[in-house]
């Protein structure tokens, strides 16, 4: 995307995410989009994000993978954190979950326009299982 180095990029919007500065999301994404095929505003996504941050204080993102291509950028994720609250309708342990995470997203304008995932919850299942 001509003007905009979106390695760089995404790396700022992790940086938010880790922060948990959620109100940054103004930053990297449209005020409307579209998440996993469904129409969705920022003020959703900023929801959930705070939902996830809520339930798991200190959860985190990290990048094992990045490629970015034309507007589009694909990246491998490790998720971690500790849930303090129900989470993905399970309670807490105690017991810190790690899971892997796929995303596929596209930018226009300097912003996501377009964000698709792929969590592994069957993982966050077991490990808060056991």
């Amino acid at each position: 995307m001509p003007g905009t180095d979106l390695h760089a990029f995404f790396g700022n919007y992790i940086d938010a995410l880790n922060t948990h500065e959620f109100h940054r999301m103004t930053e990297f994404i449209h005020d409307e989009l579209v998440m996993n095929g469904r129409a969705v505003t920022r003020d959703e996504v900023i929801a959930e994000l705070e939902g996830h941050g809520d339930a798991v204080p200190d959860f985190t993102w990290r990048v094992q993978d990045l490629a970015v291509e034309g507007d589009r950028v694909a990246a491998r994720l490790f998720n971690r954190g500790t849930p303090a609250k129900e989470w993905f309708g399970l309670a807490p342990t105690g017991a810190t979950v790690e899971y892997g995470e796929y995303a596929f997203h596209k930018v226009r304008d300097g912003r996501f326009y377009e964000m698709n995932y792929l969590i592994d919850v069957e993982a966050v299942r077991s490990q808060l299982a056991a």
